[in-house]
């Protein structure tokens, strides 16, 4: 019996189409005729030339956060393999990020051990930018006499070197030094006896 039925189906072929017991056959449309002509014409546009100002985005806090980590993993592994050249660049990057977040015991370490690794390397023009941030960190933080120290060491080093631009630098900002020590100190509310009128 099983091998009648297996020749019975054998010699009947079914198509394998799903829907094999429908016999209506479906009418095949032509193919749609090709265009020709575009239907539309294209014209060039006229733009009027419009004069586009830049601006400038301030920093976020969570920009600044992920300098932050970014310049602080670069630093890690610059320490971790010795490239303490780059590593200097790294702290003084780490340090200017601080004084824009408003952290200025942070910067001011930061801004130290990038000049201890500058010394280290004998990069003297490093060494003059650290000085003079850490002077402007220094009388922000109101240790004016250390800012005045610093100030003096980076101005002797650019005189050593015969670097005018620094020593240009470092003599505006010991005027500014100058004008914070004077904006500090504040006067009396008037003189005892005096009256106003």
């Amino acid at each position: 019996m099983k091998v009648f039925l297996l020749a019975l189906l054998c010699t009947l072929s079914f198509s394998a189409s799903a829907q094999w017991w429908s016999f209506k056959k479906y009418k095949r449309y032509p193919l749609l005729a090709e265009v020709k002509h575009a239907p539309f014409r294209l014209t060039s546009a006229k733009l009027a030339n419009t004069k586009v100002s830049r601006v400038t985005l301030g920093l976020t806090p969570y920009s600044l956060t992920l300098s932050e980590r970014s310049v602080m993993k670069t630093a890690q592994h610059q320490m971790r393999f010795r490239q303490y050249e780059d590593a200097s660049y790294s702290f003084n990057e780490l340090a200017k990020i601080y004084v824009q977040q408003g952290k200025l015991s942070e910067a001011k370490w930061f801004y130290l051990q990038s000049n201890n690794l500058s010394r280290q390397q004998s990069n003297d023009r490093l060494t003059i930018a650290n000085l003079i941030e850490l002077a402007n960190v220094k009388s922000a933080i109101g240790d004016f006499a250390l800012a005045q120290q610093d100030l003096d060491e980076a101005r002797d080093m650019a005189t050593a070197h015969n670097w005018q631009d620094d020593v240009l630098a470092v003599k505006k900002n010991m005027d500014g030094l100058q004008r914070s020590k004077l904006a500090y100190v504040k006067p009396e509310k008037g003189l005892a006896g005096t009256t106003t009128l």
